[in-house]
């Protein structure tokens, strides 16, 4: 089996031998794949050499600048995402696989206050899916998001066959039909039954996390709000048990699939608003 980052089977070991809970360790995963999918996709100096030692600390600031800019993350994610980086490359250089610390100058961020949810984007769901001016990508996203499905799972190979199970409305259809007429061509060059694939044909078609926000950024500067897949999942969530404020926490977590801890944080912010 492939590694999703370089050195990733011996650092998780080592992660697995400090007692580190496999959440945990799940967690480094994540945020290790990404941030190697992006240096992938939009660092030239890593794209002509995949090797550890060509990173410095330009290009993990850059991918931080990113999260910020285009994820929208706040800055208690930020300094969680940096320590984990950090730990990587610190096992790296300790265990001779790289021979300089790229996190070394980089400082975390202050904590800040928190922003209110903007869940207006949902009452205007139907006019951006019939914009021209929002790119495709970022409008199924904000469908598919709507329908309450989180970017890491419409973002999976396979997903097409639980697309298909989905009820939409009229006005949803109108924009699915155009949709198709969009993708269908790509689907063909790129022999995947997917809905986010890659416009040039690649031996992995599937977009990554960080290719998507390449599509999301221009259509956020036009509609003027955050894109940011994860800001408006939480908005979704909040809106949802807004609306329905009768519903018990085992109804809510079983309707919007998130565990009772989860359900008791997305009230927190509703009591904070």
């Amino acid at each position: 089996m492939s590694n999703d980052y370089p050195y990733q089977d011996t650092f998780e070991i080592d992660l697995q031998n400090k007692g580190l809970a496999k959440v945990t360790i799940n967690e480094y995963t994540k945020i290790l794949s990404d941030m190697f999918d992006y240096l992938s996709d939009f660092n030239k100096g890593y794209q002509e050499n995949h090797k550890v030692s060509n990173l410095f600390n330009r290009d993990i600031e850059e991918y931080l600048q990113m999260l910020l800019d285009e994820r929208k993350i706040n800055h208690n994610t930020y300094n969680k995402v940096l320590s984990h980086i950090n730990v990587y490359f610190n096992y790296l250089f300790t265990h001779q696989l790289n021979s300089n610390l790229p996190t070394i100058d980089i400082k975390g961020l202050k904590h800040e206050p928190k922003s209110e949810l903007d869940t207006s984007w949902l009452d205007k769901l139907n006019d951006i899916l019939a914009d021209a001016n929002v790119h495709f990508y970022a409008r199924m996203t904000v469908l598919l998001i709507s329908k309450g499905f989180k970017s890491e799972e419409f973002l999976q190979p396979g997903f097409y066959r639980l697309f298909n199970q989905i009820t939409f409305s009229d006005e949803e259809k109108v924009f699915i039909n155009l949709f198709d007429k969009f993708i269908d061509p790509i689907q063909l060059k790129q022999n995947s039954q997917d809905i986010f694939l890659k416009q040039r044909l690649a031996k992995n078609p599937h977009i990554t996390s960080a290719g998507l926000h390449k599509y999301l950024t221009p259509s956020e500067q036009y509609l003027g709000f955050s894109l940011s897949p994860s800001e408006l999942f939480k908005s979704y969530v909040v809106d949802f048990i807004k609306k329905n404020p009768d519903l018990s926490d085992s109804k809510l977590s079983s309707q919007l699939n998130l565990d009772l801890s989860s359900i008791n944080y997305y009230k927190g912010l509703i009591k904070k608003d």
